[in-house]
């Protein structure tokens, strides 16, 4: 059951392009293909260059099951709120 599911599911990406020939790939939502082909996406965020990536669904795209092995990554200091910043 598990290996049709992620047959059918599909990672959304946008590339933002960060000058110099660097790009960087936020993952904005998933897709799912329908029996029709068609997708069904569901997005997370909406990119402002308004582009959009669908790619095969990677086991490694998976979030963690449990609460407790999910990690909140660390903001750089120049996006975390000013009275966290000393």
């Amino acid at each position: 059951m598990e290996e049709t599911i992620s047959k059918n599911m599909k990672s959304v990406y946008t590339v933002v392009d960060r000058g110099q020939g660097k790009s960087t790939w936020v993952r904005v939502g998933v897709g799912f293909t329908n029996r029709d082909g068609s997708l069904n996406l569901r997005l997370d965020a909406i990119p402002v260059n308004g582009m959009l990536q669908v790619r095969e669904w990677e086991p490694g795209d998976r979030r963690p099951d449990s609460a407790d092995t999910q990690t909140r990554p660390r903001l750089p200091a120049r996006d975390q709120p000013l009275d966290s910043v000393v």
